[in-house]
């Protein structure tokens, strides 16, 4: 009998695959690549533009200005999404202040040459070759998971082979030693190449099931450890070049604070512009605008094809299965893409944008809610407007005729049915974008442990303080939270030891997510919400906040931005 290897499959198929072309990284590394060279591109544009500003204020102002309108955005800010970046916001906000002082620019063109458009050349060409290394550091380990996918699927295709041939050559043992009239040479010779084919096969599967641990352990190492610490590292170097950009916004009004007091005003503006840079929350500005609200894939199962080698052929048995058939699995062809680098397939945008990643359709949709809100509240306000003027008419017939309003009320109520109807439904896609973002975001949380218990040393009014805010904002609250176990009582006693509550707010805190606290001693908040930092986490994983609205409580310190005074 040929030993059965299934132990070592049945343990690789306990071990969960990831779908790598279904990878969560599909579209952020092509995203990463737009915004970082989006940076220099801006970094290179400031530069230039200092530049040509020395050129142009030792001619005249008018040239200046002439620049200034060179360089300032052409789309609205509204339809322009780098307009959300500080940095941008900041660089149009040095581009409106030189044009106001225009004309008193000849004196600093020197200076600004020198320290500003020189040390930022200097620094962008060193921000490109950090680029192109992290760039391509990443191509390569995606090369190598390629690479060992590629491995995979040969010992795959093996496998099934071998055992394609030891099941044929164990039907051919079979019907040798039912034929009367075959040679016990040839018999003998049949069943020791059933053994062979057998033997062949099982080695097959072990060479399979070690390559399948092997590209599992890769890919966890790749999509756990090789691309995040990848994306760290770019994420390093663009803050550093945003914060190095914003240095050089703010020498851009030191030089001249130095030699023209006389627009000192001007100077100290662009001074605040250059401040204004945050690395920090352009990064999580991008973050917002471009993250996907899609889970990470499921794992890709194992496809064990020796099921009809579950018997070995022997002297006494050689037979089929029980229903006399042969069991013959196929390989499953269909493939998906899995690359993070991948290139992205046009698709049609559709009015729900359902063509978006959840968390982007949510948004979409939301903003074009707003919007019909918008435009149905002022077409019900110019129909009162309308009814008001009728009334008017009606009891004044000099001023106008009634009648003469009619086709202005009409088109008005039009339109109010009109923008009714839309509203209705941009919310059904909306409560429907909405539940799949929630339904991704509880998958991904599911994967991880819940928040630990609030402090059980929580004051008593508190905890009342917090049931109110949470009951507020529970009524206004569209869905329930998908968070598990969130109904269950926080705490039910209070600790000996009880620190008294602070008189005031120790700092200040900005909600990263959604959370509803439905439970005692807890209070909800809303996504991007402004908070009072009343009680730092104590090691429990809780904080104490109090909503501006009034009402204190506990809510995880993982949902928060937290700044101490």
């Amino acid at each position: 009998m040929v030993r059965d290897p299934l132990a070592t499959i049945r343990r690789v198929q306990e071990e969960k695959v990831w779908d790598t072309w279904n990878s969560p990284y599909e579209d952020q590394f092509e995203v990463l690549e737009r915004h970082t060279q989006w940076g220099l591109d801006l970094l290179d544009r400031y530069v230039k533009f200092v530049k040509e500003r020395t050129e142009v204020e030792q001619a005249y102002a008018k040239q200046l200005r002439s620049l200034v309108k060179k360089y300032m955005p052409k789309r609205p800010a509204k339809d322009d999404p780098e307009s959300k970046f500080s940095q941008q916001q900041s660089f149009v906000q040095i581009l409106q202040e030189v044009n106001d002082f225009a004309g008193q620019r000849e004196l600093v063109a020197e200076n600004l040459s020198v320290r500003v458009c020189l040390e930022l050349a200097k620094y962008s060409q060193e921000m490109k070759q950090e680029r192109k290394m992290h760039f391509q550091e990443g191509r390569r380990a995606q090369q190598q998971l390629e690479s060992g996918f590629k491995q995979l699927e040969n010992s795959k295709r093996k496998f099934e082979r071998d055992c394609r041939e030891a099941e044929k050559a164990a039907q051919t043992a079979e019907r040798l030693d039912q034929d009367i009239n075959a040679t016990k040479a040839d018999v003998e010779k049949a069943k020791q190449q059933a053994h062979l084919r057998s033997h062949m096969a099982e080695e097959s599967k072990n060479e399979y099931a070690a390559q399948l641990q092997r590209f599992n352990r890769d890919q966890s190492h790749f999509y756990f450890s090789q691309m995040p610490q990848i994306f760290d590292k770019l994420q390093d170097m663009d803050e550093r070049r945003a914060t190095h950009l914003g240095a050089g916004y703010g020498l851009l009004s030191e030089t001249e604070l130095e030699v023209v007091p006389i627009i000192a005003k001007c100077l100290e503006g662009m001074k605040v512009a250059a401040d204004a840079v945050n690395a920090k929350n352009d990064s999580q500005v991008l973050i917002e605008l471009h993250k996907s609200g899609f889970a990470r894939p499921g794992d890709v199962e194992f496809e064990d094809f020796s099921q009809p080698m579950n018997r070995v052929p022997s002297d006494s048995s050689l037979g089929t299965p029980s229903d006399g058939r042969p069991e013959l699995r196929g390989t499953s062809r269909s493939r998906a893409k899995r690359w993070p680098f991948g290139k992205k397939n046009k698709t049609v945008v559709t009015e729900d944008f359902s063509h978006l990643p959840p968390e982007q359709q949510r948004k979409r949709l939301q903003q074009q809610l707003e919007e019909r809100n918008r435009e149905l509240q002022k077409e019900m306000d110019q129909r009162e407007a309308l009814k008001k003027m009728k009334d008017v008419y009606e009891k004044t017939p000099q001023m106008g005729d009634p009648a003469s309003l009619e086709p202005r009320i009409t088109e008005t109520l039009n339109n109010i049915e009109r923008l009714k109807l839309e509203v209705q439904k941009y919310e059904a896609w909306l409560a429907e974008a909405e539940s799949r973002v929630l339904s991704n975001r509880g998958d991904t949380l599911g994967r991880h442990t819940r928040p630990p218990d609030p402090p059980a040393s929580a004051p008593p009014d508190s905890s009342s303080n917090s049931n109110s805010g949470s009951q507020e904002n529970k009524e206004s609250s569209e869905e329930p939270p998908s968070e598990e176990g969130q109904d269950a009582p926080i705490y039910t006693e209070f600790d000996e030891e009880f620190e008294e509550e602070p008189a005031s707010p120790i700092g200040h805190c900005v909600a990263i997510y959604h959370f509803e606290g439905s439970s005692e001693g807890t209070i909800s908040m809303a996504e991007g919400e402004d908070l009072s930092l009343m009680e730092e986490d104590k090691g429990d994983g809780w904080t104490r906040v109090r909503r501006k609205q009034g009402g204190e409580g506990y809510v995880p310190t993982s949902y928060l931005r937290v700044m101490l005074n």
